[in-house]
């Protein structure tokens, strides 16, 4: 009998995460994983970056906008002001997760390490125009939010881990097994719950 970690007790050997039990995924491929979750994480484009405030001990998260992707869908790029706070945060530590959430439930959390790259070349191949609005145009022939401005760089985002879930029914199908769910206990299997190991990781980019 496995003894519970926080409730002090056992399940008589049964699973104490039935939910997980019953969507994890463990029949796909390395190759669909990825290639599900590159889909996924375009999709949703906007997405939540955490990283770690040293100055306060604590983990800090803003929204941002995936501006591409590398290393076959795994390593992410986001635009970002070099002067800005959470570059200071990744200088000092560049542990870093990026979360994704769309409107009906489904989600994907990558952990990786970031670097901030200011190559001019890699800049103006990403750059778009909406990045003046957030840069602002200092007006002084250099610091205009244009693709030259030495402030913007890149946030590359290089993946160790991801856990992501994605629904295996349409809404009318997840809503009859929550349902059933509530009535008989029966978790809900509605997701296709999937992890992807450092090991994984490792082998995908050094074929991509």
């Amino acid at each position: 009998m496995a003894e519970l970690g926080y409730s002090n007790t056992n399940t008589g050997g049964k699973p104490a995460d039935p939910y997980r039990n019953a969507n994890l995924d463990t029949e796909a491929t390395l190759a669909e994983k990825i290639e599900d979750l590159s889909e996924f994480m375009s999709k949703c484009q906007f997405c939540m970056m955490t990283t770690h405030d040293s100055k306060s001990n604590l983990l800090v998260s803003r929204c941002m906008s995936l501006a591409a992707k590398e290393a076959g869908g795994i390593d992410l790029l986001f635009h970002t002001n070099t002067e800005s706070s959470k570059t200071n945060e990744l200088k000092e530590d560049s542990n870093i997760n990026i979360s994704f959430l769309n409107s009906s439930g489904e989600w994907a959390s990558v952990s990786g390490r970031a670097n901030i790259v200011t190559d001019r070349g890699l800049v103006k191949q990403h750059y778009s125009r909406q990045l003046k609005a957030w840069l602002g145009d200092l007006e002084d022939g250099v610091h205009d939010g244009s693709e030259n401005d030495p402030r913007i760089g890149i946030i590359r985002v290089k993946m160790i881990t991801a856990h992501y879930a994605i629904s295996r029914k349409n809404v009318v199908g997840r809503a009859a097994e929550v349902a059933q769910g509530a009535v008989t206990g029966k978790p809900a299997s509605v997701n296709k719950l999937r992890e992807i190991d450092e090991s994984e990781v490792q082998n995908w980019r050094s074929s991509h």
